[in-house]
């Protein structure tokens, strides 16, 4: 599902100050890939050098970054040209934006309401130039949910499309999620609480029953995987944690309370700064229609304390950016406003460690022996400057699969 293309052989990283990924303290030293893996980390003997060698100049080298809540098919803001695009023409345009991540660092990226299994063949198959990558397919909606991108003066017929399938009862969700994973699913998404681009339902409200959503719950985690849900508000969250959702998609009106709640319950919070902020700055620039930069206003500010609070009670962060059309260009700018709501340590714990945890996957999101060699050699130390990562434009050479991806310029 995610492998990937044919790993390197031996690439030897020097001269580094090496972020694990979790400790504050970063190691200077050396690291060691064999094979896509990542096989020595500090002292890596100068006697023995790989068939590649990169100085790194004394710059911090950091695993490679993790988008959690990425949308490759979302080439517009206006939901219903997605939804009725070509596939084919979806494909080709999501090629573009994995490279464009790719480029800026993300070395895996988690599709959530989006990709299927022939995109995800196509990059395990290294035909185009990708981060790892996690799918969920199409977002489960009720009829009328976030996910219904009808207005209600719209005589139209919709059930599903490419991101967005409306799905209402208990046995046809059952259908879905196990369809979804006979096809190689990473996990599912639900609609639980409404949406800034959705035309008809209020922000704060919760979607789907409590016996609907235990029934996604219940299918993903007989498969061992788990369920995520866009959620804005504490009613929304809670209705979604306590029938088993593990990870909450947005959250930007999370309340302390309700971050207690999400930490006894061991969900994840992962908030999409940068969409609010885009949306705000460049809403006329994509089309945003004036419902939704209603509902933007709304949820712009709220998401830093989200974050905070939820830091504060002890919740697993991670990040993701929900970019869509033209804002994905912005993608680097959710990591300057996560260091801003909280750090630039924790928002490098979000990018790595934290989102790997999410993904189930401890291979991911460190630099230690026995990790898969997903590797950024920054320009600077991001611990002291987040401009080293959030500013495009600063160099950076991706190692992705033990082989270099992009080398500074």
């Amino acid at each position: 599902m995610t492998g990937g293309p044919m790993a390197g052989g031996d690439l030897v990283v020097r001269n580094a100050l090496v972020f694990d990924g979790v400790s504050a303290d970063l190691v200077e030293g050396a690291i060691r890939i064999v094979d896509g893996t990542i096989a020595e980390v500090g002292d890596v003997g100068a006697s023995r050098p790989g068939e590649q060698e990169i100085d790194a100049h004394g710059a911090v080298v950091t695993p490679g970054l993790i988008d959690a809540h990425f949308h490759a098919y979302a080439v517009s803001m206006i939901t219903s040209r997605i939804e009725s695009a070509y596939l084919s023409y979806l494909a080709l345009a999501a090629s573009l934006r994995l490279r464009d991540a790719l480029g800026r660092g993300f070395t895996t990226v988690r599709d959530v309401a989006g990709g299927d299994a022939g995109l995800s063949a196509a990059i395990d198959r290294g035909l185009i130039p990708s981060p790892r990558y996690f799918w969920t397919g199409a977002a489960l909606s009720q009829t009328g949910g976030h996910g219904d991108h009808r207005g209600a003066e719209d005589d139209v017929c919709f059930h599903g499309g490419h991101m967005c399938e409306l799905v209402d009862g208990v046995d046809a969700l059952r259908v879905a999620v196990r369809s979804r994973f006979h096809h190689g699913a990473h996990a599912i998404k639900i609609m639980t609480s409404g949406g800034v681009a959705s035309l008809t339902d209020p922000l704060r409200p919760a979607q789907y029953s409590a016996e609907e959503v235990r029934a996604v719950t219940e299918e993903a985690g007989r498969r061992g995987s788990y369920v995520a849900a866009h959620s804005y508000s504490p009613e929304s969250i809670r209705h979604s944690i306590e029938n088993g959702v593990r990870s909450i998609e947005h959250g930007n009106l999370l309340d302390p309370e309700t971050a207690a709640a999400m930490a006894a319950a061991g969900a994840v919070l992962v908030p999409t700064l940068a969409a609010y902020d885009a949306m705000d700055r460049r809403g006329d620039e994509v089309g945003l229609s004036p419902v939704s930069a209603a509902k933007n206003k709304q949820v712009l500010e709220a998401g830093k304390y989200a974050v905070r609070f939820a830091l504060d009670a002890g919740v697993t962060v991670g990040f993701g950016s929900d970019l869509m059309g033209d804002l994905a260009s912005d993608q680097l700018v959710g990591v300057r406003l996560q260091a801003e709501a909280s750090s630039p340590l924790d928002a490098l714990r979000s990018l790595t460690s934290a989102n790997a945890e999410l993904l189930q996957r401890d291979d991911l999101g460190r630099i230690a022996a026995g990790a898969l060699g997903d590797l950024v050699i920054w320009s600077g130390n991001p611990l002291e400057d987040i401009a080293v990562i959030s500013d495009e434009g600063r160099a950076r050479t991706v190692v992705s699969r033990g082989r270099v991806a992009v080398a500074a310029s």
